[in-house]
């Protein structure tokens, strides 16, 4: 006589507290989302994708860049497969914040190589001006000289352009008269479409007082007035100020050929499915850490399912805002260590020791929000590896 099956109980842990208490916490019943596109998608999404540090390289881990090139190629293939396009070599791969230039470089050229294996898959790459130290540039043609070099070698490499904000024009720029003289040079030389991206400085403290002015409607108004007068240069422009508002205003004022690539990682749910008036694109970082959700609810989306798209996204958006809290710059610590959890690498080690930059309660609750949006993959796997960051961080199970 056979046995009858008994339902298996899901896995449970010890998770801190904010008054320093333990709770057992039992994980929710997982969703499961499929590991490749299913039918197609209306929005273009581009996931801003991490790299994964080599935690045995011999190197001192706040200086030297130390890359796993295998295990970040495999990560990019994994956004690929989901239908999604990689926006290469951006902030949350630590761009200007422990990756170099060179290695940077070295990233987008190995990237650009896998893409067109893949038949060209969606890639676009970020240049910038970060081989140029802020302290050195003394004119604001040396920063166009900066520019113009990294696209120049970014192009020969085959890849397409994503404009970086640039720390340099930043400290350089002083009104958008000298925005203007740097992008519209800059941008007349590309040979294709590119995104630019304006960064907060929530995400960068080094970009405040860009477009050359303190006061966020008088930088709206001169992106605005750069970005259409450049309108056949410009494939679309990614906003990363976490304010829905001004996204939604500046998409309404945008020259109808360019598109608008929300960077907000708080609101990125109903800005994609947009008003009577438009939608945005997606090139998000939180797209790294909610990729096969992310794949899922935009199918789900272009199938006219709009209950289905909120469905499956809306309860990520919790677990985004706390990955992205202030200091927001942290918010690549919270990306990898989801791609931690969910096996992607085998380690939860960043690039410049940035594993420290969040404290072990904030991770506790990633842990829990991530199991409530249904994003931990194995969630046995995903436990055994809480339990060993809770252990190293002297909380015992």
């Amino acid at each position: 006589m056979n046995k009858p099956v008994l339902p298996v109980s899901p896995p449970s842990l010890k998770l801190p507290k904010a008054d320093r208490s333990l709770e057992t916490y039992r994980l929710a019943a997982s969703r499961t989302f499929p590991s490749k596109l299913q039918g197609t998608l209306n929005r273009v999404a581009f996931s801003a994708a991490h790299v994964v540090s080599d935690p045995l390289a011999d190197v001192d881990p706040w200086l030297t860049a130390a890359i796993d090139w295998d295990k970040t190629i495999a990560f990019r293939e994994h956004v690929w497969d989901l239908g999604l396009g990689v926006a290469e070599a951006m902030d949350t791969a630590q761009r200007g914040m422990g990756l170099d230039w060179l290695t940077s470089l070295e990233l987008i050229q190995r990237s650009v190589r896998a893409a067109k294996a893949r038949g060209d898959a969606l890639l676009f790459s970020g240049a910038g001006t970060d081989h140029l130290a802020a302290e050195d540039a003394r004119h604001l043609d040396d920063v166009i000289r900066a520019y113009e070099e990294q696209i120049e070698t970014i192009e020969k490499a085959g890849g397409r352009i994503i404009l970086m904000a640039s720390r340099a024009l930043a400290k350089l720029g002083r009104n958008a008269g000298d925005y203007a003289k740097v992008y519209d040079r800059v941008l007349s030389q590309v040979r294709q479409g590119v995104i630019i991206h304006w960064l907060g400085d929530m995400f960068d403290p080094a970009l405040k007082n860009y477009w050359g002015t303190s006061s966020l409607d008088q930088a709206m108004d001169a992106a605005v007035g750069i970005i259409n007068a450049n309108a056949a240069k410009v494939d679309g422009v990614k906003v990363s100020l976490l304010d829905k508002r001004r996204e939604i205003d500046m998409r309404r004022r945008l020259d109808p050929r360019v598109k608008m690539y929300t960077g907000d990682d708080f609101n990125y749910a109903e800005l994609i499915a947009g008003d009577e008036h438009g939608f945005s694109h997606a090139l998000l970082g939180i797209f790294d850490a909610i990729a096969p959700a992310a794949s899922y609810a935009l199918s789900r989306l272009a199938a006219g399912d709009q209950a289905g798209f909120h469905d499956v996204l809306a309860p990520t958006v919790p677990l985004s805002r706390h990955i992205f809290e202030a200091p927001t710059r942290f918010y690549k610590t919270g990306v990898v260590f989801m791609a931690y959890l969910n096996g992607h690498q085998d380690h939860f080690t960043l690039v410049g020791g940035q594993e420290s930059a969040r404290s072990t309660l904030h991770l506790a609750e990633l842990f829990r929000l991530a199991d409530r949006a249904g994003l931990l993959v194995n969630p046995e796997m995903a436990t055994r590896r809480m339990k060993a960051v809770l252990a190293l961080r002297g909380v015992e199970p």
